[in-house]
């Protein structure tokens, strides 16, 4: 296998790594994880001739796991996905899975992250179709069977303004709010959906319960 990301439109790395403020596309260095920070991993990767996309945001630390607004944007952005992914079938069409996905996101107090989307893959890294994660959007098509695709919606506890930092890659909120995003590969069959991208028995992370409290009502 080979890491779809490395050198793909000079991006330096081998995967994303995003923490608290980064919307997507940061590139690793350095920088030393504290007890509170939530950090996504996008991870992508090219074997057999066909490439594989998923991503998932963490909880650092027990002080992550316990801190009301981290829980909610990372388990309210894992549950879009979630939703998203049971839309999923032939005839389905492409347009439907934002408008669920904005619904529960506002209906936490959050905000959907709308210039970046899902997108085909299979021989190719990014082919269309290109999934929106909003409700009013205007994509075209409806799922077949065979179509390979991901669902990668990112939420933000503030504003979903964005700017980038001077390596052109790394895309952060302007507000400083923090933000999650979850991503699988998905097969459509004759009957529904396959996720590519599955959580084993024993992978690491997993959601947490939200608060009842936190879980606020809407933008």
């Amino acid at each position: 296998a080979y890491p779809s990301p490395l050198n793909y439109n000079h991006f330096p790395k081998s995967l994303c790594t995003s923490p608290n403020e980064v919307v997507c596309h940061g590139i690793p260095d350095q920088r030393i994880l504290l007890d509170g920070d939530i950090l996504n991993l996008d991870i992508s990767i090219y074997h057999g001739g066909y490439h594989a996309d998923l991503n998932e945001t963490y909880y650092v630390g027990d002080r992550a796991r316990a801190d009301p607004d981290s829980v909610r944007v990372v388990e309210t952005a894992r549950e879009c996905l979630d939703l998203a992914i049971k839309l999923v079938k032939p005839g389905c069409p492409i347009r439907d899975f934002g408008k669920v996905i904005e619904k529960h996101a506002n209906s936490r107090n959050c905000s959907v992250v709308a210039t970046w989307g899902g997108h085909g893959i299979n021989t190719e890294f990014h082919p269309p179709p290109w999934i929106p994660h909003y409700g009013k959007n205007k994509a075209v098509g409806v799922c077949k069977p065979g179509m390979t695709f991901t669902i990668e919606p990112i939420l933000t506890l503030g504003k979903p303004r964005e700017i980038y930092w001077p390596d052109d890659w790394t895309n952060v909120t302007v507000d400083g709010k923090r933000t999650a995003q979850f991503e699988h590969t998905l097969l459509v069959t004759e009957t529904g959906v396959e996720v590519l991208t599955a959580r084993l028995d024993d992978s690491p992370g997993g959601p947490i319960p939200i608060p009842a409290a936190d879980h606020g009502t809407g933008v």
